[in-house]
C-alpha cells in the first residue's frame, strides 16, 4: 500500500530515458543481439558507473524446472462489488485469524468495539501484509519439510484506520470522533496514552503457530510459546557492515542509545522476504509519515533536512523550520514513562547534540528487519547494507551451492527505483536453521546495486557506492555523502545521484521458481508525477481512463520481468520485458496492450507470488481506478519466460501531448494463462500470498475492508462501508471491519489452480 497523497519526494533529473532512446537509434543496437548475448550486451557491459561483482559472465547453474501447469483449472470469475471474498466454484475460504485476536489465552477477547483495556501487545496486528510459513520440526526447530505445524509470520502495514481501535475513534484534546491520517498536516493537541499504545503496537509482525488437521484445515494456536509480536517498541539491534559499522551507529544516535547499537520498533511493514536459512524479513515501507516536527521548531541541520526532504519525513521544507504538523500525533502524549516512548516521534533537535535528542530517530526506520520465527528470544535485526528507502519486499533468487545470493527489492513511491543487494558470502545449505548467526553471515557484507532499464530492453545494476558518487563528473549537489555508511542510510539520494531509472512505483517483486527470472510489480503512477514526454521503454504508457475515476498517467499499471546475465545472481546486466499491462477490458487496444477481457481485466498490480508447487504467478491488486466496477483481485497467471513477446510501440496522446514509445512486451496470455481468482470484500486490498507445499491450501490477506469508512455515525459507532469478515460469521455479525488472513482450499482437496 502507499501513502494515498503519494507525495513525490524524488525531484532528480534523472532520465526516464527519452534521451536516452534518441542515443541509442543512432547506435542502431538490437533487442535480438542483446538476448544473444552479442555486441549490444557487450556494450551495455561498459555503460560508466557499472562496477563489477565477480562472475556476472561466467555460466551459473540453471535449476531444472519441475511440474509447472500449463493451462489453469478453474473457471474465471466474474469483476464484482460484492461485500464477501467471492472465489470460483469449487472453492472455499475460512478466516485463520484477525485484527485483534488474541495470541496470548490471558487476553481477553477481541471486542471490535475499541474497548480493549489492554495495549495491544499480545494481539494480531491490523493491515495484515506481506506473510510466509516456516514449519517446525520434532524438536521445534524450523525445517524446510512441511510437518502439518508451522509459524505463519504475518506483516501489518498501516494505521490509517486507527480509529476502528477506539472506542469513539481516535481523540485530540479531550475531542472524540477525530480521524487522523498519518499523510495529512494537523497542529496537534494532547493524546491518551492509552490510544497511543494500541497504534504503535498493531505495527509490526504478528508470528503464531499454526497447525493443519487431518482434515487439512488449518487453525492457530492461540497458547504457543512461538507466539510473538514484534512492534512498534521493540528493540532490535542495528547491524551493518564491520567495515562501516560505527559510521553506521553514529546516524543511529539517539537519546535512548546514544551508541547507536539499537533502535526501537518496525512500522508499516508491508511486502516481506524469506531467506533460504529459515527466517523471515519484514520490510518497512511507508514509515516516514509517523514522525512530528512542531511549527517553529529549532531547526535541524542542513543534511538532515536535506535527507528528510528525499525520504518525506515530518514535512520540513528545505528552510529547515517546520510549517506544519504530520503524523498520527504519538510525541502528543502527557505520559509518565521514562524512557521517551512518545517523545520520541518528536524529530525536532532542542538538545546540544543527536544523543540529547531524538533528531536521528527517522534514520532508524526504512530497512529489512529480520526475524527469526522460531526462536522467539531472538533479537530482531535491522540490515542496514540492504539500504534504506520504502521497502517493498525483499525477494532471494534461487540459491545455488556456492554462488552469492541476490535479494531484489522495491521502493513503493512513484519515480522511485527497484534495488538489488548481493552477499558476499556464498550459498552453504549448511546454514539453514542457523537463524540470525546466518543472517550476520549473508545480510551485513555484500554490494548494493540500483536499476537502469535500457530502451533497447537490456538493463544494468549500478554499485552504489561513495567512490562512484564521488567520480562523477557533474557533481551531486543536492546531498553531499560522508562515508559509505551515509550512502547505505540515505540510499534514495545515492541511487539518484547515479542514474538509476523512475519506475511507476516500484511494489512487490517475485522470482519465477522454475527459471529464476525476476517480476515487479510497477503498481501506477500519475501525469503530475510522469507525463507524456517523460515515458520510456520499461515505463511506457501515459493516458486518461475514459470512465472510472478519470485518473491521468498510468493508472492501471503494469508488472515488468528481467532476466539476470547467465542467470546468475552477480550479475551486473540483464534483459527484460513488459510481462502485463493493466487495463479495463473496454480501454481500447492502445491502452489495453495486453488483450485483457471481462474474464481477467485488472488494475494496479501490487502483490506478486509464485508457487513452488504450480509455477503459477500470483498477482494481486490495490486499485482506486477501478473501484467503480470491481473491488480489489487476485489473479493466476501462466508466467512464460523473458523474450517470449515482441517489441511494440505505444502512441501516447493526451491533453495535446504525443508521443511514440517503444518497449518491449511478453507473449499474450489470453484466459487460458491468465484469469481472476478472487475478487474481495469492499474497500479492502488483497495482499500477501503464501501456500503448503503441496498447493493445496494458499494462504491470503484482506487488507483493509471497509477503509473508506467516514467520520463517526454516531457517539459510539461509524457508518461502515464494509462489516466483512463478520458478515460471514466470523465474530459479530455486525460491526466494524477486520483486515484478515483466510486461507483457501478447493472442496475435493486437490492442488490450488490446476
Amino acid at each position: 500500500m502507499s501513502d494515498p497523497t503519494d507525495e513525490i519526494c524524488n525531484h532528480s533529473s534523472n532520465e526516464h530515458f527519452a534521451d536516452v532512446l534518441a542515443r541509442s537509434q543512432q547506435t542502431g543496437f538490437s533487442r535480438r543481439q542483446l538476448i544473444r548475448g552479442g555486441v549490444g550486451l557487450a556494450a551495455v557491459s561498459t555503460l560508466p558507473l557499472l562496477a563489477a561483482c565477480g562472475g556476472g559472465d561466467d555460466p551459473a547453474p540453471v535449476p531444472t524446472p519441475g511440474p509447472v501447469a500449463t493451462t489453469l483449472g478453474f473457471s474465471a470469475i466474474d469483476k464484482g462489488i460484492q461485500d464477501d471474498v467471492i472465489l470460483p466454484a469449487g472453492y472455499t475460504y475460512t478466516v485463520l485469524h484477525a485484527t485483534g485476536d488474541t495470541i496470548d489465552p490471558l487476553t481477553a477477547a477481541y471486542s471490535n468495539a475499541g474497548t480493549e483495556a489492554d495495549d495491544w501487545s499480545n494481539r494480531i496486528g491490523d493491515h495484515h501484509d506481506g506473510m510466509d510459513i516456516f514449519f517446525i520440526d520434532a524438536n521445534g526447530n524450523y525445517t524446510t519439510t512441511d510437518t502439518g505445524r508451522a509459524v505463519l509470520a504475518v506483516n501489518h502495514e498501516s494505521s490509517a484506520d486507527a480509529h476502528f481501535f477506539h472506542a469513539s475513534g481516535q481523540t485530540t484534546n479531550g475531542v472524540a470522533g477525530k480521524k487522523f491520517s498519518q499523510f495529512g498536516g494537523w497542529d496537534l493537541g494532547t493524546r491518551l496514552e492509552s490510544e497511543v499504545l494500541k497504534e504503535i503496537n498493531h505495527h509490526g509482525v504478528s508470528l503464531v503457530e499454526i497447525n493443519r488437521s487431518s482434515a487439512g484445515a488449518w487453525s492457530y494456536k492461540t497458547d504457543s510459546a512461538f507466539n510473538r509480536r514484534v512492534n512498534g517498541q521493540t528493540v532490535m539491534r542495528i547491524a551493518g557492515p564491520a567495515a562501516h559499522l560505527n559510521d553506521i551507529r553514529a546516524f543511529m544516535a539517539t537519546k535512548y542509545d546514544p551508541s547507536g547499537a539499537t533502535s526501537r520498533g518496525t512500522l508499516n511493514n508491508c511486502g516481506h522476504g524469506k531467506t533460504p536459512w529459515g527466517t523471515y524479513l519484514g520490510c518497512e515501507e511507508n514509515w516516514a509519515a509517523y514522525f512530528f516536527m512542531p511549527v517553529a521548531s529549532t531547526a535541524v541541520d542542513a543534511k538532515i533536512v536535506a535527507s528528510r526532504a528525499r525520504y518525506g519525513v515530518a514535512r520540513v521544507p528545505l528552510s529547515g523550520t517546520a510549517t506544519a504538523a504530520g503524523s498520527q500525533g504519538w510525541s502528543a502524549v502527557a505520559s509518565a514513562a521514562t524512557d521517551d516512548r512518545f517523545g520520541r516521534w518528536n524529530v525536532s533537535a532542542p538538545g546540544a547534540t543527536a544523543a540529547d535528542d531524538f533528531r536521528n530517530e527517522p534514520n532508524t526506520f526504512g530497512y529489512n528487519v529480520e526475524i527469526d520465527p522460531l526462536r522467539p528470544n531472538a533479537q530482531p535485526a535491522k540490515r542496514v547494507a540492504m539500504g534504506r528507502f520504502a521497502h517493498e519486499a525483499a525477494v532471494c533468487s534461487i540459491p545455488v551451492v556456492g554462488q552469492p545470493l541476490a535479494f531484489y527489492m522495491g521502493c513503493d513511491s512513484r519515480n522511485e527505483y527497484i534495488y538489488k543487494f548481493v552477499s558476499t558470502a556464498v550459498w552453504d545449505p549448511a546454514d539453514v536453521g542457523r537463524g540470525m548467526a546466518a543472517g550476520d553471515k549473508y545480510l551485513n557484507e555484500g554490494k548494493l546495486y540500483v536499476a537502469r532499464f535500457n530502451d533497447d530492453g537490456s538493463g544494468a545494476w549500478i554499485e552504489l557506492t561513495k567512490d562512484a558518487v564521488d567520480a562523477l563528473t557533474t557533481p551531486y549537489t543536492t546531498y553531499t555523502f560522508d562515508n559509505q555508511a551515509d550512502v547505505l542510510v540515505n540510499t534514495r539520494h545515492a541511487a539518484s545521484a547515479l542514474g538509476a531509472t523512475k519506475m511507476d512505483r516500484p511494489e512487490w517483486g517475485a522470482v519465477n521458481p522454475k527459471n529464476g527470472e525476476v517480476y515487479f510489480c510497477l503498481t501506477n503512477t500519475n501525469l503530475s508525477s510522469r507525463g507524456v514526454m517523460a515515458t520510456d521503454a520499461a515505463n511506457p504508457r501515459a493516458f486518461r481512463d475514459s470512465d472510472g475515476n478519470g485518473s491521468t498517467g498510468n493508472p492501471n499499471g503494469h508488472i515488468i520481468r528481467f532476466k539476470e546475465a547467465a542467470s546468475a545472481s552477480t550479475a551486473v546486466v540483464f534483459t527484460w520485458d513488459i510481462f502485463l499491462f493493466g487495463a479495463e477490458e473496454d480501454a481500447g487496444a492502445g491502452i489495453n496492450l495486453s488483450g485483457l477481457n471481462a474474464k481477467n481485466d485488472f488494475s494496479s498490480p501490487d502483490g506478486l507470488w509464485f508457487s513452488q508447487a504450480t509455477g503459477i504467478c500470483w498477482i494481486q491488486t490495490d486499485d482506486g481506478a477501478y473501484g467503480d466496477v470491481t473491488n480489489n483481485m487476485l489473479l493466476a497467471a501462466i508466467p512464460g519466460s523473458v523474450g517470449d513477446g515482441s517489441a511494440i510501440t505505444v502512441n501516447n496522446s493526451l491533453d495535446g501531448v504525443t508521443k511514440a514509445t517503444p518497449t518491449f512486451l511478453g507473449a499474450a496470455l489470453g484466459e487460458t494463462k491468465l484469469r481472476r481468482f478472487l475478487v474481495g470484500p469492499n474497500g479492502s486490498e488483497i495482499t500477501g500470498l503464501t501456500e503448503s507445499p503441496d498447493g493445496k491450501a494458499i494462504f491470503v490477506n484482506i487488507q483493509h475492508p471497509g477503509e473508506d469508512t467516514g467520520a463517526l455515525g454516531s457517539a459510539s459507532d461509524f457508518l461502515h462501508t464494509s462489516s466483512w469478515p463478520g458478515n460471514r460469521g466470523y465474530g459479530a455479525a455486525t460491526g466494524r471491519p477486520r483486515s484478515a488472513t483466510i486461507v483457501i482450499r478447493r472442496t475435493d482437496g486437490g492442488v490450488i489452480g490446476v
